[in-house]
């Protein structure tokens, strides 16, 4: 059997993947989802809405056939939006090869059933594909990645296995690949990030400093890790790759769409306009909706996501927003601290 890897999705990132792939020299292939850009994929070697001015090379094959994408390949990297990933794997999985590894690229909650990629793979392929389910996360921008500028990122898996599997085919001098245990963790971590990332970018959308975005990426942290701790995954997950360094190149990045779409709402702009006006997904803005509901499902307090949700969802004044968060009930910064001292302090 050929051996060769597929990518499920031809964005940026997706694109980038193949990339580090191919400069290994494997064989990939690339799925494009429109047959008229995928022609023109195919024709300039260039993915110039997504990453222009990147040669693609010869052993990345660029096919709209998602049958021949997938059919036979060892591993299966899925990159598309997390609203279209059920469907997606719906219509591969009866062609997935019986041994393939899975590798979910995308940062995003399921709406509807408030479940991580990894279990929405887990349900729709059965529980024998359960060892083989892995997630990549981490501060990379598919704008620097595909340039070779030195990143890191983590790779998570329920078996320790899976993720070497995937850290040996995705490590390269310029992308260094750690391993992680804690797949909800990881697939948190880069979910929750984007909704701060709107949050930095509606600071700088109303001219706001330094100190804001300083505190709003602090405090939004602690809430990403409170949610992720109910929710089963490692709080030391949240101080790695896949959390604060995420965190921080998502919320300080020009790259950043999340921080694009943050400023426009800063500026007055509503969400429906800016969605219709970005040609990329922001999953900022659906993952904002879903860590609400699961706030509400886990009894976990947000305030940060709440006023994001409230802008976004409710057209809430941002300056309101930011006045309500300042003014909230005084607090201790760090709880546990004080519970485990309050007899002394």
């Amino acid at each position: 059997m050929e051996k060769f890897y597929s990518v499920v999705g031809a964005g940026g990132w997706g694109t980038a993947l193949s990339l580090i792939m191919a400069g290994k020299g494997y064989r990939v292939k690339l799925w494009v989802r429109t047959a008229k850009y995928c022609d023109q994929v195919k024709e300039e070697r260039e993915n110039k809405k997504y990453l222009p001015g990147i040669y693609l090379p010869d052993n990345i094959v660029v096919s709209n056939d998602l049958e021949e994408i997938i059919e036979n390949s060892k591993l299966i990297v899925l990159a598309v939006p997390s609203h279209s990933f059920r469907k997606v794997v719906k219509e591969i999985k009866n062609n997935i090869y019986k041994e393939a590894v899975l590798v979910s690229a995308t940062k995003g909650i399921e709406i509807d059933t408030l479940m991580r990629m990894s279990q929405v793979l887990g349900e729709e392929l059965g529980p024998n594909y359960f060892t083989r389910i892995a997630a990549l996360s981490g501060p990379n921008h598919a704008e620097e990645v595909s340039r070779e500028i030195p990143s890191a990122t983590v790779v998570a898996a329920e078996k320790r296995e899976t993720a070497k599997l995937v850290q040996d085919v995705f490590m390269s001098p310029s992308f260094r690949v750690y391993t992680n245990p804690d797949l909800a963790g990881v697939e948190l971590g880069g979910s929750l990030k984007n909704i701060i990332a709107l949050g930095s970018g509606i600071s700088d959308g109303l001219n706001f400093g330094d100190n804001t975005k300083a505190a709003l990426m602090t405090r939004g942290l602690v809430e990403i890790s409170r949610l992720g701790i109910s929710m089963g995954a490692s709080p030391l997950t949240f101080a790695g790759l896949a959390g604060v360094g995420d965190l921080i190149a998502t919320c300080t990045s020009n790259h950043s769409r999340n921080r694009k779409a943050g400023i426009m709402l800063g500026e007055g702009k509503k969400a429906e306009d800016i969605t219709k006006a970005m040609e990329m997904v922001v999953e900022g803005i659906k993952t904002t909706k879903a860590a609400w509901k699961l706030s509400k499902k886990y009894s976990v307090e947000m305030p940060i996501t709440q006023e994001i949700y409230e802008v976004i969802f409710n057209n809430k004044n941002p300056r309101s927003a930011v006045e309500d968060l300042m003014l909230r009930d005084k607090k201790f910064e760090m709880e546990e601290i004080v519970r485990d001292n309050l007899d002394n302090w």
